[in-house]
């Protein structure tokens, strides 16, 4: 078993009509990835999908994908594209049975969500809104998940 000591959080920043098989199949047939981009998909009626074993890395966040457990909600924009924190209470739940799961298995694990691993342009030991190279999750997972 490989060791693991954070999960990231992620949206798929797509339509809450989306199936977790249809971003594993993106991932794999569009974007021609040799494994997919999470290791747990949350559907938004709160269905949690394991696409890949957690013993195996997959392709979250480049660079850092050899320590990281991935867990995706579908979701995080609204009608016009722009983000949003929309995660349903079934999928907000899921998230957090998720969390508790893996933390069983694995001890003490950080919670952070994709953006997190912007730059800290100005070093202040927070990633500021403004150095963020993304949005995603769409909402602050640190704080949110900090507890559990």
């Amino acid at each position: 078993m490989r060791k693991v000591d954070t999960i990231v959080i992620h949206c798929s920043a797509g339509s809450q009509k989306a199936t977790a098989a249809d971003i594993v199949n993106y991932h794999l047939k569009n974007l021609k990835w040799q494994r997919p981009g999470y290791h747990y998909i949350i559907e938004p009626d709160g269905n949690i999908v394991n696409t890949w074993p957690v013993e195996r890395i997959s392709n979250g966040v480049k660079g850092h994908n050899e320590h990281i457990i991935n867990v995706c909600y579908i979701g995080g924009i609204d009608a016009k594209g722009k983000a949003v924190d929309n995660r349903t209470a079934s999928q907000k739940a899921a998230i957090i049975a998720v969390i508790r799961e893996l933390r069983s298995r694995f001890g003490s694990l950080k919670v952070v969500g994709h953006r997190d691993f912007s730059p800290d342009v100005n070093r202040n030991g927070i990633v500021d809104p403004w150095e963020r190279i993304k949005e995603c999750p769409c909402f602050d997972a640190i704080p949110e998940y900090n507890k559990i």
